[in-house]
């Protein structure tokens, strides 16, 4: 049915009509939100954290902890949030344990799991792990069985950080799914988070908004999870959203002040989403000013991205970008006035982002660069713009030529490589440019899930072709091919991602990260279908679960 829709959309778009917006009005009461409060801001409670830090930090130096027990401590310590406390202990514990586990030749089903186990973790942590690691379990006296879910598992999710060229990580991913989805089928056959874990692997997931999950799943598993540590990640969680709860209180104020949603019906009032989104990038505390800025960039990226795609004419969006490129506000006089509106925000919020990292870092002036960055993005949206008004149907590679800069990845990695340094120097600049096939296929990953989550309601409002039908019309495809196809391009750009990551330097990797985790915010955002667009579903939800509620 939906093809069909897509393919009489394709014929409608011939000729360009006046736009239509179909986004529903902000659900939240920032209100409401303005008052939230937590007791977990008080210095007590971290008090009580490093103490129950200190605790478990004792099971790692306990003698008699098997190999596995080990992994599996190191996992949950990973996926529970805290990371950031046990971070020598934890590198100290994977030095020791690599040859063990590597050497075995048992054909035990726990040695089978233990190993797979240990090639996902040595792989997240930066470690060198030889996808040879896993070819036992398909030859020899190793062989997965085809029953074994929890290794079949964690071997599928190993398999989502491979690279180009690792061949047996694709025939083992290719296995793993197919023998899962077979369980699946099996009315008496079920395994916790079965559909999650095939359609969105971890690799793929932003690990804070997985926290509260895991408490959740380890609490119902007591007798196999160590309690301080659950005490802990508890703790730590409200703690950490208590930091996370005043700087959204900040960055709603910023926006009650910048005073425009009235005057800009035709774009998105998604202030929560954006700030959402800025978490889901940095959750550390210590960020909270790369938040900030980032939550009001993403703001201002979807109102750009409607007027370029929903309100304004072509001749309008050719001055509006002419104004961005001299950056000069009298550049836009004779636009309509919510346009200049439009523009004198950003104007002047990219200003005081430049001379807040001034401040605060010191060094050479942002200003320059960050203009750069919104110049590129916004001649994207012009070229889309073109296309769109002049009845041009992009092939998908001229399409991405493009749409990976229109994706706004490039803008928000330099923001988060700025916001994140100690302070701005050339240095600081080359790392973005060193960075460049990161933030290039981050970037594509950006697109295609907004693609694959928007291209129905697009079609609706009366948008540029998204990849999709760039493909679907390119090589005269159904929907389902085009996505499927889509599909594959996200899965051999996180393999890139994974190689580039890998050949940063150690003492960048932990900034680059957030980059990445750009790319896995896209996941979350789109997964569902526009989560900017439509928020009252899992968005809402999320924030919810995230942002406001404390776990009790």
């Amino acid at each position: 049915m939906q093809t069909n829709k897509l393919h009489s959309t394709i014929k409608k778009q011939s000729l360009p009509e006046r736009k239509i917006c179909t986004y529903k009005p902000n659900i939240w009461k920032y209100d409401h939100l303005l008052t939230l409060t937590s007791e977990y801001s008080e210095e007590k409670y971290k008090v009580e954290a490093e103490k129950l830090k200190e605790e478990v930090s004792c099971t790692f130096s306990n003698s008699t902890i098997s190999p596995l027990d080990l992994l599996e401590l190191i996992d949950s310590i990973d996926k529970l949030g805290l990371s950031c406390y046990f971070e020598v202990e934890t590198k100290e514990a994977l030095e020791k344990i690599i040859m063990s586990v590597k050497t075995k030749s048992s054909a035990k089903e726990e040695d089978l799991y233990a190993t797979a186990l240990c090639f996902r973790l040595l792989r997240e942590h930066g470690h060198h792990a030889s996808q040879d690691m896993l070819k036992d379990f398909f030859d020899g006296k190793g062989k997965l069985k085809v029953s074994d879910v929890k290794t079949l598992l964690e071997v599928l999710e190993g398999s989502y950080l491979s690279m180009e060229g690792e061949n047996l990580l694709d025939d083992t991913r290719l296995f793993t799914t197919k023998n899962l989805k077979s369980l699946v089928s099996k009315s008496d056959y079920t395994f916790t988070n079965k559909d999650y874990t095939l359609s969105f692997p971890l690799a793929w997931r932003v690990k804070w908004y997985d926290v509260r999950k895991h408490i959740c799943a380890q609490e119902l598993e007591c007798n196999n999870t160590n309690p301080m540590l659950l005490k802990l990640a508890k703790l730590n969680f409200n703690i950490i959203q208590a930091t996370h709860q005043k700087d959204l209180k900040h960055v709603l104020r910023w926006w009650r002040n910048l005073s425009i949603v009235e005057d800009l019906s035709f774009t998105r009032d998604r202030i929560v989403e954006s700030f959402f989104c800025a978490v889901g990038v940095a959750p550390e505390p210590r960020h909270g000013s790369m938040r900030k800025w980032l939550t009001k960039v993403i703001e201002l990226v979807l109102i750009i991205d409607d007027v370029y795609d929903i309100y304004g004419s072509l001749a309008q969006v050719q001055q509006f970008t002419r104004a961005i490129e001299k950056w000069d506000p009298n550049e836009v006089e004779g636009l309509p006035e919510c346009m200049q509106i439009c523009f004198r925000s950003l104007h002047d919020t990219v200003e005081e982002i430049s001379v807040e990292i001034q401040q605060q870092k010191g060094g050479l002036s942002a200003l320059p660069y960050l203009k750069q960055v919104w110049v590129n993005f916004c001649k994207a949206l012009l070229l889309e713009a073109t296309w769109y008004h002049k009845g041009h149907m992009p092939t998908l590679e001229e399409y991405l030529d493009n749409g990976w800069i229109s994706s706004s990845g490039p803008l928000l990695s330099l923001h988060v490589i700025f916001g994140l340094s100690n302070k701005i120097t050339t240095e600081t600049h080359d790392l973005y440019e060193d960075c460049h096939e990161i933030i290039y296929h981050t970037s594509v990953v950006i697109r295609l899930c907004n693609d694959q989550g928007t291209s129905a309601a697009e079609l609706e409002r009366g948008d540029v072709a998204s990849s999709i039908l760039c493909y679907m019309q390119q090589e005269n495809v159904s929907e389902d091919v085009a996505r499927e196809h889509i599909e594959s391009i996200i899965l051999d750009s996180w393999k890139k991602i994974n190689y580039h990551f890998n050949t940063v330097s150690t003492s960048h990797r932990k900034l680059v990260k957030h980059v990445v985790n750009e790319a896995r915010m896209a996941h979350v955002m789109y997964q569902f279908g526009d989560g900017f667009g439509v928020q009252d579903v899992e968005t809402r939800d999320q924030v919810f679960f995230n942002l406001v509620h404390p776990i009790t």
